[in-house]
């Protein structure tokens, strides 16, 4: 078994993600000892995004890095262990899981491929990527 970012590497569809983590200084950290979980973006889900966004991300580091600490929490939780209720992020965010019917989501992205084992962690596939919620207006600086 490989760690989260080879075993990432090796499913194939993850490939704008290990993009978007090496240019933001992240992949050493996810090939750390963990344990992670990566709700990670599949390719489909980063060609959703709107036109130019992706390289705006990529030419805006510390964005880029927000987002991407979005999608990892600090603990291996398989698929069956997520319940509905709050995570937090390695980022320090706050995720919504939530179950409808026989399908998790986290705040509104699907889980479509879970539990993609790895040494130092989890994977689970998700069909969105997720953007750190805005602040309030008028919240202070």
């Amino acid at each position: 078994m490989k760690n989260i970012v080879h075993t990432a590497i090796d499913a194939g569809k993850f490939t704008t993600f290990l993009g978007a983590l090496k240019a933001a200084a992240l992949v050493d950290e996810l090939r750390a000892t963990g344990p992670f979980t990566v709700f990670a973006p599949t390719d489909d889900a980063f060609r959703r995004l709107p036109g130019g966004m992706i390289d705006a991300l990529m030419n805006d580091i510390p964005k880029l890095k927000a987002i991407l600490t979005l999608h990892v929490i600090p603990d291996a939780v398989a698929l069956k262990d997520l319940q509905a209720g709050s995570i937090k992020t390695i980022e320090g965010a706050t995720l919504e899981v939530a179950l409808r019917s026989n399908d998790v989501f986290v705040n509104d992205a699907k889980i479509v491929h879970p539990n993609i084992a790895a040494t130092n962690g989890v994977i689970h596939a998700i069909n969105m990527v997720m953007m750190p919620k805005k602040p309030a207006l008028g919240a202070a600086a």
